[in-house]
């Protein structure tokens, strides 16, 4: 996996981990919500640890959180 590839999947994770956050849910509420594991919530947040999602499984993120999905590719600098 490149490096950009590597920082696309970071910044996908962490505007996640945002819009989660803004809706007060816990990883485990998302995770319950979207029919995935605590854990693999966790890894796609992790700043470190680039994890892939499904495109399904990221439209129903999209859903849970109650934000367009383009949002999530709206990434913020760090």
């Amino acid at each position: 996996m490149t490096e950009k590839r590597k920082n696309q999947y970071r910044q996908l994770g962490l505007t996640i981990a945002y819009y989660r956050k803004m809706r007060g849910l816990t990883q485990m509420q998302l995770a319950e919500y979207a029919n995935l594991s605590r854990t693999h919530i966790s890894n796609l947040e992790a700043p470190n640890m680039p994890t892939s999602i499904s495109l399904e499984k990221l439209f129903d993120i999209s859903d849970i959180l109650e934000v367009p999905i383009k949002c999530l590719f709206e990434f913020r600098d760090s």
